[in-house]
């Protein structure tokens, strides 16, 4: 009988640190239901093995303060090899707190940071670390948001398409009545060859939804994003059966949890499910709803930050693209070395880095401090 091979010395999760960065947006922007002028990027770093690993998640400083006051008293002394094991510790000590919302993005963060660690101290990309299963991935330029006024956003979305990107998206549903005159605007600025989505973040009812859906479809939109709320599934199951054949009903973004993205799928609400990295719990999250999807042989799109969902999206066999997210790409390229940029509209993970390939400019970001 062989000999079993030894077991890898552990290497201990010395010190977990956050710290939250405020960034104005360049444009003030709004979509369907809210508007913002800022996003907040908290940032986790993780030490160990005299590596530092790096994740994040687009939040709020309340879950940096989460991440130092509760996750770091978890994970510190720890063995960073064993990334389920730390996981799920974490999952655990917020059982009191909730799921949702702040305890599942402080996770994320701190989740990606610590398959950062361990793909660095084993001086590997953390995609070859996982399991390539191809070697890019698709992305789609997103951004389109209500504020912009057609001349904005006709130059934004061409922009994406002469550099190669093949579908770009635009929000609706701040003002339904117009919906139909700026997604003909969009259309005409991008031509007839690339793909046009659309993403109401909930904004429409059921009724318009179904409507608006039937002038979309002339306009060759070929994705319907949470065209009624994601809470509504029976809505969301409504429009997937009923809207024209060749559109696409999406949704998924706000998902924390596994039972979550479960029950989406049980309802039949969707035709692609999305997820976040940032959001469901970090790479080891994103992975589990991907299994989610193959069960069901249902596509997997993964929602905004770009460089972070590079490698885990060129693991998961379901995922067809990456939100290329107009805020996320700025903030990624402003602020970390090794910002990921598209080229002939897909994106690949630099293998010359470990982990995921991002170092963090502490001095450029500073100024953003809060």
């Amino acid at each position: 009988m062989p000999e079993s091979s030894p077991r890898h010395p552990p290497v201990s999760i010395d010190h977990l640190d956050a710290t939250a960065y405020r960034i104005p947006t360049d444009f003030p922007e709004s979509d369907g239901t809210i508007e913002w002028n800022a996003t907040t990027l908290v940032l986790a770093e993780a030490h160990g093995g005299d590596q530092t690993g790096i994740g994040y998640t687009y939040a709020d400083r309340a879950t940096a303060v989460m991440i130092k006051d509760l996750l770091a008293e978890i994970v510190v002394g720890r063995d960073a090899m064993m990334t389920s094991a730390n996981w799920l510790a974490m999952v655990q000590a917020i059982r009191n707190l909730g799921r949702p919302g702040i305890s599942s993005m402080a996770i994320s963060a701190v989740d990606s940071a610590l398959w950062d660690l361990k793909a660095r101290i084993l001086g590997l990309p953390l995609v070859m670390l996982l399991g390539a299963a191809r070697d890019r991935i698709a992305v789609y330029g997103s951004g389109g948001f209500t504020s912009y006024d057609n001349d904005r956003l006709r130059k934004q979305l061409s922009g994406w398409a002469a550099e190669g990107i093949a579908r770009v998206k635009m929000k609706v549903g701040r003002e339904p009545d117009k919906d139909s005159e700026r997604v003909a605007a969009a259309r005409d600025a991008i031509g007839p060859k690339i793909e046009l989505f659309v993403d109401a973040n909930g904004a429409y009812t059921r009724k318009q939804a179904l409507d608006l859906a039937d002038k979309f479809h002339v306009l060759r939109v070929s994705w319907f994003e949470e065209p009624v709320s994601s809470d509504d599934l029976d809505g969301l199951r409504l429009l997937r059966d009923r809207v024209p054949a060749g559109m696409q009903v999406a949704a998924g973004e706000y998902g924390y949890d596994l039972p979550y993205f479960e029950r989406m799928l049980e309802a039949g609400a969707v035709d692609v499910l999305q997820a976040d990295a940032t959001r469901c719990g970090g790479i080891t999250g994103f992975l589990q709803v991907a299994a989610l999807c193959e069960a069901r042989s249902l596509p997997l799109s993964a929602h905004c930050g770009p460089s972070l969902h590079a490698h885990p999206c060129c693991v998961a066999r379901p995922v067809c693209h990456i939100e290329y997210f107009h805020d996320h790409v700025r903030i990624e390229h402003m602020l970390f070395d090794g910002a990921l940029t598209p080229h002939d509209g897909f994106l690949e993970p630099d293998l010359s880095r470990p982990g995921i390939g991002l170092e963090f400019k502490h001095s450029d970001a500073e100024k953003y401090k809060r």
